[in-house]
């Protein structure tokens, strides 16, 4: 039993080390799981750990990235914040691509990483590696602990952070002196941090110039983003919509927030989003846009983007503003509160004539692309009609993980998103290898829900390896790879921009089934259309984890497409 010191006011305190405090410190911030890989700099916590099995589940898994992975599909399924652990050097360093995902994308992640020795920094021993320097640029935080008496509060500040406005990821490193040493152990909660003001003050003034601007528009436009799901705006942007009658279209990452089947629901922005959004934002007299960034791939050439629109953007993080877009009613505020105060100034309305011009839209675009995609009479299966398949199985209620690629605008065109947080993507980064561990975490972190992992043939080799974590630690994750034997959307751009030459794009690609079964995961093959419905049902039948290769048109393209730094209006039906 470790011996106990009483303070002034007679409370006492255990005596602990560093490492115990990080576990305890985890514990208090209701973390449950944790997503990591041991080394020498970090055994010292998990030595701790060790006795805590109880109260908090580690999943050990394959690669440090996909730790940062798991633990971002945790954080975006669940709303919690995700945890990862890794050692010094190589380990830190493999959180890296995870870290700059989860900045872009705004996830709640704390990484913790062990350090060498507090007396040995700077002098290139054994895994040493400035974490600290490398990580700066894509950490919303990130401190390197020296001492053990320091890690509680470092531990509070970082999910204070982490969470807080805007989330984002924050990286501990403890050295490993710093997990031997003893303190007397008390943790408070961090809930202040002088000169962070995580939510901005409401501008009411800037709210009623909104409604002013919204009650006068013949043909406003919500453009609904991550934003709205990270604040849980839904239901408010949803009675905004409904109360004045305002299309809504999703970013990529603001899938989910509304349903795919509501009736002011007109589609995805962007690069290979639907023609109607993408072909009307130029039309629209008043531009709503509401936790969103106007990425690059959302606006096309920028200079050309809403031409006739007054914009109001309602954005958490006042760097965002004016940044791409200029505002012309500037709400710098937490999308909830704002949209629930401009609910209450913005006057009913019809907009019945605009809403006809997305649905006329719709249906050249259905039968100019979409028919020919999700209900082939002939021909090679492809990825739409698959995906239809999964979102009519489904009921649109799981959680999609994307990889990036063809097959992830595919998917997030077609799935029928029922209910908010189920569609799982890296958007900012793109990055390739991100579904398969996102997936393992957004089933930890959802249970109750199915989850189900679209992947590229291209991606799943990049993190293959983690079927071992799924396997071992018994994570129940569909897994759809969606193979054409190509870097699928490099492909496309080279067959359209590149005079077909085919550069370095095509796989020969391993028995990915065989795969599956050496880490004891069933799996099935489908070549043929006739297969996959039955196939679908298999799968999502097993109680277990299971892999489905559904063999698809190698040189499918994905349309409609924007070319890059086009503008909007230059959209492409084929």
């Amino acid at each position: 039993m470790k011996p106990e010191i009483a303070d002034k006011q007679l409370t006492v305190k255990p005596v602990i080390t560093g490492s115990e405090a990080v576990i305890r410190s985890l514990i208090a911030e209701g973390v449950d799981t944790i997503f990591g890989y041991p080394g020498g700099a970090i055994m010292p916590i998990y030595d701790a750990l060790y006795d805590f099995q109880d109260q908090v589940h580690h999943i050990l898994v394959r690669h440090e990235q996909g730790a940062t992975h798991a633990a971002q599909g945790y954080a975006r399924s669940s709303g919690k914040v995700g945890v990862a652990f890794a050692t010094s050097g190589p380990g830190a360093t493999n959180l890296v691509t995870g870290l700059a995902d989860a900045y872009m994308d705004s996830t709640p992640m704390v990484c913790v990483t062990g350090q060498v020795a507090a007396a040995l920094l700077g002098t290139d021993a054994f895994q040493e590696t400035d974490v600290i320097g490398i990580t700066m640029p894509i950490t919303k935080w990130n401190i390197q602990v020296t001492r053990a008496e320091d890690i509680p509060a470092a531990m509070a500040k970082a999910f204070y952070i982490a969470r807080s406005g805007r989330p984002g990821p924050v990286l501990v490193d403890i050295t490993k002196n710093a997990q031997f040493g003893e303190f007397e152990y008390e943790y408070k909660k961090c809930e202040y941090i002088r000169s962070y003001r995580p939510i901005p003050e409401l501008s009411m003034e800037a709210v009623a110039d909104a409604a002013a601007l919204i009650n006068s528009a013949q043909k406003p436009f919500i453009l609904c983003g991550h934003g709205v799901l990270l604040s849980g705006a839904e239901k408010a942007l949803i009675a905004l919509a409904e109360k004045a009658q305002i299309p809504v279209g999703s970013t990529l990452l603001g899938l989910s927030a509304v349903p795919v089947d509501h009736p002011l629901y007109v589609g995805m922005l962007g690069m290979h989003g639907n023609y109607g959004p993408n072909m009307l934002t130029g039309e629209a007299d008043v531009v709503i846009a509401v936790g969103m960034r106007f990425d690059d791939r959302v606006t096309g050439d920028v200079g050309t983007y809403v031409p006739n629109a007054k914009v109001i953007h309602i954005e958490i993080d006042a760097a965002e503003i004016n940044k791409i877009v200029k505002a012309d009613v500037a709400v710098h505020a937490d999308a909830k509160p704002a949209l629930e105060a401009l609910l209450e100034l913005v006057k009913p309305a019809q907009h019945s004539e605009w809403l006809e011009e997305f649905r006329a839209a719709d249906k050249k675009e259905y039968e100019k692309v979409q028919h020919r995609e999700l209900y082939p009479e002939a021909g090679e299966l492809k990825m739409a009609e698959t995906i239809r398949l999964i979102s009519e199985k489904t009921k649109g209620e799981a959680v999609l993980v994307t990889d990036v690629g063809q097959h992830q605008m595919v998917a997030s065109r077609y799935y029928r998103f029922k209910n908010p947080n189920t569609n799982v993507t890296s958007g900012g980064m793109g990055t390739m290898g991100f579904s398969l561990p996102a997936a393992m975490g957004a089933k930890m972190g959802t249970p109750e829900k199915e989850v189900v992992a679209i992947i590229g043939d291209g991606c799943f080799q990049m993190t293959l390896q983690e079927l071992g974590t799924i396997y071992q630690s018994q994570i129940g994750v569909k897994i759809v790879i969606l193979n054409n034997n190509f870097l699928g959307m490099v492909r496309q751009w080279q067959q359209l921009f590149f005079d077909k030459r085919y550069s370095s794009t095509e796989m020969v690609n391993p028995d990915f089934v065989q795969i599956a079964k050496g880490f004891f995961i069933p799996g099935k093959k489908v070549t043929a259309r006739e297969d996959i419905s039955a196939a679908i049902d298999e799968m999502l039948a097993h109680k277990g984890a299971y892999l489905l290769e559904v063999v698809v048109e190698k040189e499918d393209n994905v349309f409609p497409m924007v070319p890059a730094g086009a503008p909007i209006s230059s959209i492409r039906l084929e």
